[in-house]
């Protein structure tokens, strides 16, 4: 059932009295997900989230600290962020942040004035960063969607043995110095891997590992080639390095396995149910396909279109009436599509203005923790 904007506060601060004060510091909160989307069934979950701003002392006192508060069922489910926390999500076009800015008026539960000026302000956050976000969001989803349906087409038969892989019970490599050469290993792998990257901010990451990873498949370099030169550089013999190979390619297996059997145990029943009938899970493809086609749409007219215009198409493939060929079509073609448009429109900024971004931020703060 719909919760209004006191109740929810009251639960979150009824869990938690020393957040009193977001009774009165709350800005803005609106439903989201499925039912924000308009793709929701008669079963959906509500979801919220919102954001508040802290009293003055979460800002000046090293006591105090904030980020954002969380409910989950049994009650509903909701998300308030700190401002803060809020607009530097939003200026990196993380998805579940970004759109909250963009849900219909008629979602809205709580908008203060100060809300209202975060809300005027939204086309500030915009900018070409959502190609790698809500696009690399798709990318992630897909490929969980593909490791279940695996699970369903070939599943693990048995857990590995040691014996099967020609190892012996117990490894040969001490302990401390499998973990310090795996230490090592990892060490150069991470600088081939773009040390530099720390220091750019989250859309870069993402732009500059999706692109590796494209060309790393492209020259047929895999992960295990990339983990093999990493061992030769820095020394390790070839018999060492077969045998970290084969403890390697064990714990992977049994990683896989430990993974299976959890995904079996805790698997959402009717999204199980929807899995067995048909391959794939129903739920997670129409939110690949929606973050795909949003991706586009962004670039392409500037809009982000959280009520869903093709919600008659989402939910046929949520219903299954689309198979797992023709939804990984449609994908790859708007794939193709946003790969484009992001080298050739000009409808978005590259990046957004954060200086404008953060004036933004010191302004409402000073409306409500120092006014």
């Amino acid at each position: 059932m719909q919760t209004n904007s006191t109740d929810l506060l009251n639960i979150i601060i009824k869990n938690s009295p020393h957040l009193s004060w977001m009774r009165d510091n709350t800005i803005f909160i609106t439903t989201h997900g499925s039912r924000a989307y308009g793709t929701n069934r008669p079963d959906s979950d509500w979801d919220y989230k919102g954001v508040c701003i802290p009293p003055k002392q979460y800002y000046l006192s090293n006591q105090h600290k904030f980020e954002q508060a969380i409910l989950q069922n049994p009650d509903p489910d909701a998300v308030i962020y700190d401002l803060r926390k809020f607009m530097f999500l939003a200026s990196q076009a993380n998805p579940n942040v970004l759109e909250v800015l963009f849900t219909d008026p008629s979602d809205h539960i709580l908008v203060s004035p100060v809300g209202q000026i975060l809300l005027d302000n939204k086309e500030k956050f915009l900018s070409k960063r959502v190609k790698f976000t809500f696009q690399g969001y798709s990318y992630s989803q897909a490929k969980r969607m593909d490791l279940h349906r695996r699970y369903y087409l070939d599943p693990p038969k048995a857990p590995p043995t040691r014996k099967e892989l020609g190892l012996p019970e117990q490894t040969l490599i001490p302990q401390d110095q499998l973990l310090a050469t795996q230490a090592m290993i990892q060490k150069e792998l991470d600088r081939l891997n773009f040390d530099f990257m720390e220091n750019l901010d989250e859309s870069n990451k993402i732009e500059i590992q999706n692109t590796m990873t494209e060309m790393l498949a492209e020259f047929k370099i895999s992960k295990d080639d990339q983990w093999l030169s990493a061992a030769k550089k820095i020394g390790l013999d070839d018999n060492f390095i077969y045998l970290m190979q084969k403890e390697r390619e064990y714990t992977g297996k049994k990683r896989e396995w430990d993974h299976y059997q959890d995904w079996k145990k805790n698997r959402n029943a009717a999204r199980a149910a929807d899995e067995e009938k048909y391959g794939f899970d129903l739920k997670n493809a129409y939110q690949v396909y929606r973050l795909s086609v949003m991706s586009r749409e962004m670039l392409e007219t500037g809009k982000v279109l959280v009520k869903r215009p093709d919600r008659e198409v989402l939910l046929e493939i949520r219903a299954g009436k689309w198979s797992y060929e023709q939804l990984m079509e449609a994908v790859d073609k708007e794939n193709k599509k946003v790969d484009e448009l992001y080298k050739t429109s000009n409808v978005l900024p590259n990046k957004p203005d954060l200086n404008a971004i953060d004036n933004l931020c010191m302004e409402l703060i000073e409306k409500v923790a120092f006014k």
